[in-house]
């Protein structure tokens, strides 16, 4: 997801100048009394990434007329939110590499990755609370318990071949788009839309969440490293099976189950037998739940009157669903 073709998508001068001041608060809100602290948290920060959730903060956003360096802290809060998140995810996968710079846990340790999360989830309540109100941060709150539910779900069927695609979707659903769902909300909240507009900019970027993750979960199989990051098919690696996989084990379940064994124990190597979760027919099969959330989610935005900004949901809908194409 590159930033030139998200501009190309949400033409709107104005929502980039303020994601620009978005990037100069989040360091701003981040700085310790500590520099060590502040040097840790800021690190992620430093490392850049597609702050996908502020800009859906920003757009819904547009969507009233209220104070826009509200929007702009909503933004903040959900970013926050998610990069804390991501430092506690780090030290769970004991990953050693993030957004292409050593991860945190690998740089210092798991206790100071784990402490600066921390960090950033309070800063997040914290910038809520002054500028947003008890509502923003019982939402951010709450929403955060989700993602905790669904990560630890996530955790709960590492490695199991039993579970299904109802269960990944509930891990995605609290994990990612909880959050994308929030930012939206937050972002139409902080405009001061009314309770119509609220509630289907949220049922958009809720069902957006989801697309987002599949899509992601597609690319994590058809990618090369130098794209993602990190090797093609590492959720396997981590015992994360996603959607494509469980796809698979449903089609053939004797043998993809041993297959999956065989890659754990390292009797195989994964490129060797990759095509079996990646090719056109468990893509295809993949894409229905795609193409289902696209319908809802571009349902979801037929009362908005603003034909402008349906545009660009339908076409950001549509830019993720050609990722996995």
């Amino acid at each position: 997801m590159e930033s030139n073709e998200l501009q190309n998508i949400i033409p709107i001068p104005s929502l980039w100048e303020n994601l620009e001041k978005l990037e100069k608060r989040l360091y701003e809100v981040t700085i310790s009394e500590d520099p060590y602290l502040t040097e840790i948290s800021q690190y992620l920060i430093k490392a850049g990434g597609k702050r996908f959730r502020p800009l859906i903060s920003l757009l819904a956003g547009e969507l009233g007329t209220g104070n826009k360096e509200k929007v702009i802290d909503a933004g903040i809060s959900v970013e926050l939110i998610h990069l804390g998140s991501l430092y506690h995810d780090d030290v769970i996968d004991e990953a050693t590499t993030r957004r292409g710079v050593e991860s945190t846990n690998r740089k210092w340790n798991a206790t100071l990755a784990i402490l600066a999360g921390d960090y950033l989830l309070a800063r997040s309540s914290e910038l809520a609370a002054d500028n947003l109100g008890l509502e923003s941060v019982k939402l951010l709150a709450s929403t955060y318990a989700e993602l905790v539910v669904g990560q630890t779900k996530e955790v709960q069927f590492s490695f199991n071949t039993t579970h299904s695609t109802d269960d990944y979707l509930e891990v995605i659903g609290g994990k990612t788009a909880s959050l994308i769902r929030t930012s939206a909300k937050l972002g139409a909240m902080a405009s001061d839309c009314d309770e119509e507009i609220i509630q289907s900019i949220s049922s958009w970027a809720w069902h957006n969440g989801i697309i987002f993750q599949i899509t992601d979960d597609i690319l994590d199989l058809n990618s090369d490293s130098d794209t993602l990051g990190k090797p093609a098919g590492n959720d396997i690696l981590e015992g994360t099976y996603t959607l494509p996989v469980l796809l698979a084990l449903e089609k053939n379940p004797k043998k993809i189950e041993d297959i999956l064994h065989q890659v754990k124990d390292s009797k195989i190597n994964l490129s060797e037998v990759l095509n079996e979760f990646n090719n056109d027919e468990i893509i295809d099969a993949s894409n229905k739940f795609v193409n289902h959330h696209f319908k809802e989610s571009n349902q979801a935005i037929k009362n908005i009157s603003n034909d402008k900004i349906s545009d660009i949901l339908h076409n950001l809908n549509e830019y993720l669903l050609q990722r996995s194409n």
